[in-house]
């Protein structure tokens, strides 16, 4: 398949600056949250460590919903703050410091989607770091498959090895897989990643679509001298692939602000022209993330759009994160978490869901990026982003 540009026409499309220079695309191939940044940690009473199965929906435990009225039916769930990759707008000189060893282990995730199912969510998404890391990803996966409630099993992942691991994590239950590909030129990949691996990874995700059932979807990061570039690309490559290639308009954090200030595109410069090429936009389902996805009749795929500085971008939030150690982040950018760990060492199920609706009257309406306030993210790999 042979990349050709389209013209642009009046679009409001990103323009390379003068003397920049575009590089050639390869051939696509085949009570009140902590401010001080401190963990909080609820206590409850006794654990309730019985037998008994959980019932969900019951009297006792209503669907988690905010005071905004917002339903909260899909988890975050890290399970590693490590990543091998070394993203130049996330960790550009690589995961500093050593693993932790106290990641969430299985038993204790086990707990934690019980709960969460209880309360009405039902979809979780694995993220990290790069969650391929875990070597029992594989078990983890298939733990949140097999619990009752739990309708969508989902990852996020760089895609290094993404070959090796296919069949596995089709096996365990795996429905969807987000992978990064912030360049669809080798040589900017691995500028950006520190990785030159972009060849097979596409050869990979075309592997997956060939033999697996698992839903696909693209990252990349908007930023100002990519976007054209990436753009172009992107319609090429899921012109006859069923994939969504979703821009994430890029968000100030702690560590970035001098690319953020450099780099940092509007996401109407992507919108703008897919509505004035015919692009149509999608309804959000309730257990989708904040993505809007936009779709053409000549197309099989479909471009995403994730833009956090939009005018009511958190009217529609439907997610808690918990991180790889145990602790409850009510937004993205907040300012503390809430240690739920103890709940999840002693099988205390009844215990985890009375602190989760605990959490519903102090969730944050709005984040506060456009204040430069990034709150505790000072990466965009905390949390799984």
């Amino acid at each position: 398949m042979t990349y050709q540009a389209r013209a642009i026409g009046n679009a409001q499309l990103y323009s390379p600056p003068a003397g920049y220079e575009s590089p050639a695309l390869a051939p696509l191939l085949p009570s009140a949250p902590a401010t001080t940044g401190e963990r909080v940690t609820l206590k409850h009473s006794a654990p309730n460590t019985t037998a008994n199965p959980v019932q969900l929906h019951s009297a006792d435990s209503p669907l988690l919903t905010d005071s905004f009225s917002r339903r909260l039916t899909y988890l975050r769930l890290s399970i590693t703050d490590f990543c091998n990759f070394r993203c130049e707008y996330c960790l550009p000189n690589g995961y500093q410091g050593k693993r932790p060893d106290d990641e969430l282990s299985v038993s204790e995730i086990a707990t934690l989607i019980r709960g969460f199912a209880q309360v009405g969510t039902r979809k979780v998404r694995i993220t990290g770091g790069e969650p391929s890391i875990r070597r029992d990803v594989v078990e983890i996966i298939d733990t949140i498959k097999q619990t009752d409630g739990i309708e969508t099993v989902a990852m996020t992942s760089n895609g290094y090895k993404l070959g090796k691991h296919l069949a596995n994590w089709q096996n365990a239950g795996l429905n969807q897989l987000n992978i990064s590909v912030d360049s669809f030129d080798p040589a900017t990949f691995h500028k950006m990643t520190g990785f030159d691996t972009l060849p097979q990874l596409l050869k990979d995700m075309d592997t997956l679509l060939e033999t697996t059932d698992i839903k696909l979807k693209m990252n990349s990061i908007l930023m100002e001298q990519t976007a054209f570039d990436n753009l172009m690309a992107a319609m090429a490559y899921i012109k006859e692939r069923p994939i969504t290639y979703r821009f994430i308009e890029f968000m100030q954090t702690s560590d970035n602000s001098d690319l953020f200030f450099a780099q940092h595109a509007q996401s109407t410069i992507i919108t703008n022209y897919l509505l004035q090429h015919g692009w149509q936009t999608h309804v959000r389902g309730s257990t989708d993330g904040p993505a809007i996805e936009y779709s053409h009749p000549d197309y099989v795929g479909r471009i995403g759009m994730i833009a956090p500085y939009a005018a009511h971008f958190c009217d529609s939030c439907n997610r808690l994160r918990v991180s790889s150690q145990g602790r409850v982040h009510l937004c993205l950018f907040d300012q503390g978490n809430y240690d739920i760990r103890q709940h999840l060492l002693t099988d205390d199920v009844a215990g985890l869901v009375e602190t989760l609706q605990s959490f519903m009257p102090i969730k944050p309406e709005h984040h506060h990026l456009h204040d430069s306030d990034s709150g505790m993210m000072n990466n965009l790999s905390m949390i799984g982003g």
